[in-house]
Protein backbone atom coordinates (compact mmCIF):
# COMPACT_ATOMS: atom_id res chain seq x y z
CA UNK A 1 0.00 0.00 0.00
CA UNK A 2 2.69 2.27 0.36
CA UNK A 3 3.00 3.84 -2.93
CA UNK A 4 6.47 6.56 -2.52
CA UNK A 5 9.01 6.45 -4.75
CA UNK A 6 12.17 7.88 -3.57
CA UNK A 7 12.65 10.26 -6.77
CA UNK A 8 10.94 11.16 -9.63
CA UNK A 9 13.30 9.41 -12.03
CA UNK A 10 12.58 6.24 -10.07
CA UNK A 11 8.87 6.97 -10.79
CA UNK A 12 9.29 7.14 -14.49
CA UNK A 13 11.91 4.39 -15.04
CA UNK A 14 9.84 2.09 -17.02
CA UNK A 15 9.02 4.51 -19.36
CA UNK A 16 9.43 3.88 -23.15
CA UNK A 17 9.49 5.76 -26.52
CA UNK A 18 5.72 6.30 -27.94
CA UNK A 19 3.97 6.39 -24.75
CA UNK A 20 0.89 8.34 -24.17
CA UNK A 21 0.41 10.29 -20.82
CA UNK A 22 -2.62 12.26 -19.54
CA UNK A 23 -1.34 15.61 -17.82
CA UNK A 24 -2.57 17.62 -15.20
CA UNK A 25 -2.27 21.55 -15.02
CA UNK A 26 -4.06 24.69 -16.69
CA UNK A 27 -2.06 27.05 -17.84
CA UNK A 28 0.72 26.96 -15.06
CA UNK A 29 -1.28 26.09 -12.57
CA UNK A 30 -1.38 22.93 -10.83
CA UNK A 31 1.33 21.30 -13.54
CA UNK A 32 3.85 18.32 -12.29
CA UNK A 33 7.06 20.25 -13.12
CA UNK A 34 9.21 18.11 -11.48
CA UNK A 35 7.45 14.96 -12.72
CA UNK A 36 7.82 16.56 -16.69
CA UNK A 37 11.45 17.24 -15.59
CA UNK A 38 12.45 13.63 -14.89
CA UNK A 39 10.68 12.84 -18.03
CA UNK A 40 12.49 15.03 -19.85
CA UNK A 41 15.91 13.60 -18.52
CA UNK A 42 14.60 10.08 -19.65
CA UNK A 43 15.27 10.61 -22.74
CA UNK A 44 12.16 9.02 -23.68
CA UNK A 45 10.64 10.55 -27.63
CA UNK A 46 7.58 10.20 -29.62
CA UNK A 47 5.34 11.16 -26.82
CA UNK A 48 1.61 11.32 -27.00
CA UNK A 49 0.17 14.21 -24.69
CA UNK A 50 -2.94 14.65 -23.61
CA UNK A 51 -3.56 18.04 -21.87
CA UNK A 52 -5.62 21.31 -21.47
CA UNK A 53 -2.42 22.84 -23.07
CA UNK A 54 1.24 22.28 -23.71
CA UNK A 55 2.85 24.55 -21.22
CA UNK A 56 4.38 27.65 -22.09
CA UNK A 57 7.66 28.42 -23.77
CA UNK A 58 10.46 27.15 -21.46
CA UNK A 59 8.45 25.58 -18.75
CA UNK A 60 5.89 22.88 -18.07
CA UNK A 61 5.19 21.02 -21.45
CA UNK A 62 7.24 23.64 -23.55
CA UNK A 63 10.27 21.70 -22.62
CA UNK A 64 9.49 18.47 -24.23
CA UNK A 65 8.30 20.29 -27.13
CA UNK A 66 11.22 22.44 -27.40
CA UNK A 67 13.06 19.27 -27.27
CA UNK A 68 11.51 17.82 -30.11
CA UNK A 69 9.97 14.69 -27.68
CA UNK A 70 6.32 15.50 -28.55
CA UNK A 71 4.71 13.58 -31.58
CA UNK A 72 1.13 14.48 -30.47
CA UNK A 73 -1.13 16.64 -28.86
CA UNK A 74 -4.75 16.41 -27.84
CA UNK A 75 -6.23 19.50 -25.89
CA UNK A 76 -8.33 22.77 -26.38
CA UNK A 77 -5.83 25.37 -25.99
CA UNK A 78 -2.23 26.39 -27.48
CA UNK A 79 -2.51 30.29 -27.37
CA UNK A 80 0.62 31.19 -25.16
CA UNK A 81 3.30 28.90 -26.45
CA UNK A 82 5.14 29.87 -29.95
CA UNK A 83 6.75 26.83 -29.93
CA UNK A 84 3.91 25.30 -30.09
CA UNK A 85 2.31 27.20 -32.98
CA UNK A 86 5.42 26.91 -34.89
CA UNK A 87 5.67 23.03 -35.03
CA UNK A 88 1.87 22.56 -35.58
CA UNK A 89 1.92 24.69 -38.36
CA UNK A 90 5.10 23.65 -39.56
CA UNK A 91 3.98 20.18 -39.63
CA UNK A 92 6.14 19.00 -37.14
CA UNK A 93 3.27 17.89 -34.71
CA UNK A 94 -0.04 16.39 -34.49
CA UNK A 95 -2.62 18.30 -32.75
CA UNK A 96 -6.25 16.99 -31.95
CA UNK A 97 -8.16 20.05 -31.08
CA UNK A 98 -10.73 19.47 -28.50
CA UNK A 99 -13.63 21.64 -26.75
CA UNK A 100 -12.32 22.22 -23.19
CA UNK A 101 -15.39 20.77 -21.42
CA UNK A 102 -15.35 17.56 -23.96
CA UNK A 103 -11.78 17.15 -23.25
CA UNK A 104 -12.53 17.41 -19.41
CA UNK A 105 -15.51 14.76 -20.04
CA UNK A 106 -13.60 12.13 -22.25
CA UNK A 107 -11.02 11.95 -19.48
CA UNK A 108 -13.02 11.80 -16.76
CA UNK A 109 -15.03 9.38 -18.82
CA UNK A 110 -12.15 6.92 -19.43
CA UNK A 111 -11.52 7.13 -15.96
CA UNK A 112 -15.14 5.87 -14.99
CA UNK A 113 -14.30 2.82 -17.24
CA UNK A 114 -16.98 4.68 -19.83
CA UNK A 115 -16.12 3.58 -23.89
CA UNK A 116 -18.08 7.05 -25.13
CA UNK A 117 -20.76 9.39 -24.78
CA UNK A 118 -22.61 12.27 -26.64
CA UNK A 119 -22.36 16.07 -26.26
CA UNK A 120 -23.77 19.02 -28.11
CA UNK A 121 -20.73 20.87 -27.68
CA UNK A 122 -19.25 21.17 -31.45
CA UNK A 123 -22.27 20.24 -33.23
CA UNK A 124 -22.79 21.94 -36.47
CA UNK A 125 -18.64 22.99 -36.82
CA UNK A 126 -15.86 20.79 -38.15
CA UNK A 127 -15.13 19.25 -34.84
CA UNK A 128 -18.80 17.12 -36.17
CA UNK A 129 -18.00 17.40 -39.75
CA UNK A 130 -14.27 17.10 -39.62
CA UNK A 131 -12.00 18.58 -41.40
CA UNK A 132 -9.67 19.93 -38.50
CA UNK A 133 -5.97 20.43 -39.46
CA UNK A 134 -4.70 17.69 -37.39
CA UNK A 135 -0.91 17.58 -39.13
CA UNK A 136 -0.16 20.39 -41.52
CA UNK A 137 2.92 19.16 -44.49
CA UNK A 138 5.33 21.25 -45.24
CA UNK A 139 3.99 22.97 -47.89
CA UNK A 140 1.29 24.06 -45.55
CA UNK A 141 -1.50 21.61 -46.79
CA UNK A 142 -3.66 19.44 -44.97
CA UNK A 143 -1.80 16.32 -43.88
CA UNK A 144 -4.28 14.54 -42.03
CA UNK A 145 -7.57 16.17 -40.91
CA UNK A 146 -10.06 14.92 -38.36
CA UNK A 147 -12.67 12.36 -39.32
CA UNK A 148 -16.01 13.38 -39.34
CA UNK A 149 -17.73 12.06 -36.15
CA UNK A 150 -21.37 10.56 -35.56
CA UNK A 151 -23.93 12.77 -34.84
CA UNK A 152 -27.43 11.10 -33.09
CA UNK A 153 -31.02 13.37 -31.99
CA UNK A 154 -32.16 13.23 -28.48
CA UNK A 155 -35.16 15.12 -27.65
CA UNK A 156 -34.78 17.28 -31.11
CA UNK A 157 -31.27 18.27 -30.35
CA UNK A 158 -27.93 17.14 -32.22
CA UNK A 159 -25.29 15.28 -30.26
CA UNK A 160 -21.59 14.14 -31.52
CA UNK A 161 -20.21 11.13 -30.26
CA UNK A 162 -17.04 11.41 -28.15
CA UNK A 163 -14.36 8.72 -27.51
CA UNK A 164 -13.17 7.93 -24.12
CA UNK A 165 -9.31 8.87 -23.24
CA UNK A 166 -7.06 6.67 -21.55
CA UNK A 167 -3.25 6.82 -21.73
CA UNK A 168 -0.41 5.02 -20.45
CA UNK A 169 0.59 7.41 -17.84
CA UNK A 170 -0.71 10.32 -16.37
CA UNK A 171 1.15 12.82 -14.37
CA UNK A 172 -0.39 15.23 -11.99
CA UNK A 173 0.80 17.84 -8.61
CA UNK A 174 -1.08 18.02 -5.10
CA UNK A 175 -1.09 19.90 -2.36
CA UNK A 176 -0.99 16.59 -0.36
CA UNK A 177 -0.96 13.22 -0.45
CA UNK A 178 -0.51 10.08 1.65
CA UNK A 179 1.44 7.22 1.12
CA UNK A 180 -1.69 5.17 0.31
CA UNK A 181 -2.18 7.62 -3.09
CA UNK A 182 -5.02 9.71 -1.77
CA UNK A 183 -4.72 13.20 -2.97
CA UNK A 184 -6.19 16.83 -2.19
CA UNK A 185 -5.63 19.79 -4.22
CA UNK A 186 -5.73 23.53 -3.77
CA UNK A 187 -7.84 25.64 -5.27
CA UNK A 188 -7.31 26.58 -8.93
CA UNK A 189 -5.12 23.79 -9.46
CA UNK A 190 -7.28 21.17 -9.19
CA UNK A 191 -8.38 21.86 -12.48
CA UNK A 192 -7.31 19.17 -14.93
CA UNK A 193 -5.66 17.00 -12.39
CA UNK A 194 -8.27 14.73 -11.05
CA UNK A 195 -9.29 13.99 -14.23
CA UNK A 196 -5.96 13.07 -15.74
CA UNK A 197 -5.40 11.02 -12.60
CA UNK A 198 -8.14 8.99 -13.32
CA UNK A 199 -7.68 8.20 -17.09
CA UNK A 200 -3.87 6.97 -16.61
CA UNK A 201 -3.44 3.40 -16.45
CA UNK A 202 -0.08 4.36 -14.17
CA UNK A 203 -0.54 7.45 -12.24
CA UNK A 204 2.28 8.83 -11.19
CA UNK A 205 1.40 12.04 -8.56
CA UNK A 206 3.57 14.89 -7.26
CA UNK A 207 2.89 15.79 -3.97
CA UNK A 208 3.65 19.25 -2.11
CA UNK A 209 3.21 17.80 1.65
CA UNK A 210 3.38 14.37 1.94
CA UNK A 211 1.49 12.73 5.21
CA UNK A 212 0.50 9.76 6.52
CA UNK A 213 -2.31 7.71 6.04
CA UNK A 214 -5.20 8.66 8.27
CA UNK A 215 -4.49 12.04 8.12
CA UNK A 216 -6.81 13.03 5.48
CA UNK A 217 -9.90 14.10 6.12
CA UNK A 218 -12.01 11.02 3.75
CA UNK A 219 -14.48 14.16 2.81
CA UNK A 220 -11.69 16.40 1.58
CA UNK A 221 -9.72 13.76 -0.46
CA UNK A 222 -10.72 14.75 -4.78
CA UNK A 223 -8.61 11.60 -6.07
CA UNK A 224 -8.84 8.37 -3.92
CA UNK A 225 -5.49 6.17 -3.84
CA UNK A 226 -7.43 3.26 -6.17
CA UNK A 227 -6.53 6.19 -8.93
CA UNK A 228 -2.60 6.38 -7.92
CA UNK A 229 -0.38 3.77 -8.23
CA UNK A 230 3.63 5.68 -7.37
CA UNK A 231 3.71 9.25 -5.60
CA UNK A 232 6.67 11.34 -5.15
CA UNK A 233 7.29 13.95 -2.45
CA UNK A 234 8.30 17.36 -3.09
CA UNK A 235 11.21 19.18 -1.82
CA UNK A 236 9.85 22.52 -0.01
CA UNK A 237 11.98 24.11 -3.15
CA UNK A 238 10.46 22.11 -5.40
CA UNK A 239 7.02 22.52 -3.95
CA UNK A 240 7.60 26.75 -3.78
CA UNK A 241 8.44 26.78 -7.21
CA UNK A 242 5.68 28.20 -9.07
CA UNK A 243 5.84 30.04 -12.34
CA UNK A 244 3.26 33.03 -13.17
CA UNK A 245 2.09 33.14 -16.65
CA UNK A 246 1.64 36.52 -16.91
CA UNK A 247 2.57 39.55 -14.74
CA UNK A 248 0.32 42.51 -14.77
CA UNK A 249 1.85 45.52 -13.14
CA UNK A 250 -0.17 48.84 -12.85
CA UNK A 251 -0.23 52.40 -10.63
CA UNK A 252 -2.00 53.01 -7.67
Amino acid sequence: MDKVMATAQEALADVTDGRSFAVGGFGLSGVPEVLIGALYESGASDLRIVSNNCGVDGRGLGILLAAGRIARVTGSYIGENKEFARQYLGGELEVELTPQGTLAERLRAGGAGIPAFYTPAGVGTQVAEGGLPWRYAADGSVAVASPPKEVRSFDGVDHILEHAITTDYALVRAARGDRHGNLVFRRAARNFNPLAAMAGRITVAEVEELVEPGVLDPDEIHVPGVFVQRVVALTPEQAADKGIEKRTVRER
